[in-house]
């Protein structure tokens, strides 16, 4: 890195150390609270629609992917799960590649219930990116991805 990039470097990150840290914990909290609001009428909360977006998804369907995938520890992860359950949305079948263990898949009202969840989530972007123009959208997005890349390095 050239000296002048470093000084700059420098200067940005010479204030709050936990500057970059809060505003991405606040933009979540405010994401998390306006989606929140968005699903009430159906009864589900920020926390439980990640559970049917990883099933749909594909990125989850075991109590330790849901664990790795939402960042929970198992008990948590069984809890929430458990919840998730209680009210119809999910349900456990055995694997069909491994009859030993459990997997979990959508009922009927979960799977009618994604289409709104996937509308609240748009809602919610389209009002916190509405006084962003469309170069602004892409290079946050890319701001974004790039950040999260370097969280894998």
């Amino acid at each position: 890195m050239k000296p002048e990039s470093m000084l700059r470097r420098q200067q940005v990150l010479s204030g709050n150390p936990t500057d970059f840290k809060d505003l991405l914990q606040q933009a979540h909290h405010g994401f998390i609270s306006l989606l929140e609001k968005e699903l009430a009428p159906h009864n589900i909360t920020a926390a439980q629609i990640f559970v049917v977006v990883g099933i749909v998804q594909g990125w989850a369907h075991t109590l330790t992917e849901f664990s790795s995938y939402m960042g929970h520890d198992a008990g948590a992860m069984k809890r929430l799960l458990d919840r998730v359950e209680s009210k119809g949305i999910i349900q456990r079948a055995r694997s069909q590649q491994d009859r030993r263990s459990m997997v979990l898949e959508l009922t009927e009202q979960g799977r009618q219930l994604y289409p709104y969840i996937t509308d609240a989530v748009a809602s919610v972007n389209a009002h916190l990116l509405a006084e962003f123009s469309n170069l602004e959208i892409a290079q946050f997005r890319f701001f974004l991805l790039k950040l999260i890349n370097n969280t894998k390095q």
